[in-house]
């Protein structure tokens, strides 16, 4: 075909689509034409090839976002089950003193992937193994990872748009910008019923021996029990565990393989 794309380009092309959709970003045709300076219609030639192999997905409003392939990529620091492993000791530990729910993520664009919980001891306490594929900007642990981002990185994972949620109040990436400059100066993030209802949270970062952020650690508290006036014990016991947990991951060069 004569107007067809050379084929280096086309790869290329494909490829920035999906690093996009890897990073959480939601794309309409207009949107993945403009990132790559090319007309709608070879946008969305590509887009069905990648819905085609699972790659991308449409949604109802006709805008394309990370396919099952995507999904169930490795977290960046290698895979989700060895950093289970290697943190769970320190997540039971956590949990036996709160007696809340404890959980681990690792972020994937503008959302969160479950990589470890452990279910509290006290009465009606959170589940630990219902939570994955949360968007990042409506827990105390996903804005606690985010808060590890400077402007620039969060224009990128958030260039579609902050993803919907029915129970968060922050619903502009201006107002989470303002929101994670206040968990930066606090060292942890909170979570009132943002992810769910009847449930709130506190959540903080672990850093490899490079200071890098791998993970995040998080409780999870029924509502009709969390007490502001118990933040600094819940923050304390979460300092503790993080420390413990960024000791494990200075001994084995920061990342999972």
């Amino acid at each position: 075909m004569a107007n067809a794309d050379p084929p280096i380009d086309s790869v290329h092309r494909a490829f920035v689509l999906l690093k996009a959709l890897r990073d959480g970003e939601v794309l309409s045709v207009t949107d993945a034409a403009a990132r790559l300076g090319v007309v709608p219609s070879t946008a969305y030639r590509l887009l069905c090839a990648l819905c085609f192999d699972g790659f991308a997905e449409q949604d109802r409003d006709r805008r394309y976002r990370a396919g099952p392939q995507l999904r169930t990529a490795e977290p960046v620091h290698g895979s989700v089950e060895e950093l289970r492993q290697h943190v769970h000791p320190v997540v039971e530990e956590l949990c036996s003193l709160v007696g809340e729910t404890v959980h681990v993520w690792v972020r994937q664009g503008a959302l969160l992937r479950l990589v470890d919980g452990v279910p509290g001891t006290r009465p009606r306490h959170v589940s630990s193994d219902q939570w994955d594929r949360v968007p990042a900007h409506t827990s105390a642990a996903g804005k606690a990872l985010l808060s590890e981002l400077n402007n620039r990185q969060l224009d990128l994972v958030f260039s579609g748009g902050l993803l919907p949620s029915r129970s968060t109040r922050i619903i502009t990436l201006q107002a989470l910008k303002r929101h994670l400059a206040t968990v930066r100066r606090r060292g942890y993030a909170l979570n009132l019923e943002e992810t769910a209802q009847g449930v709130d949270g506190v959540g903080a970062v672990a850093r490899d021996g490079q200071g890098r952020p791998v993970l995040a650690m998080s409780l999870a508290i029924p509502s009709i029990r969390f007490e502001r006036a118990m933040v600094p014990e819940y923050v304390d016991l979460l300092t503790d565990a993080i420390r413990a947990t960024e000791g494990l991951l200075a001994t084995r060069g920061g990342r999972a393989r």
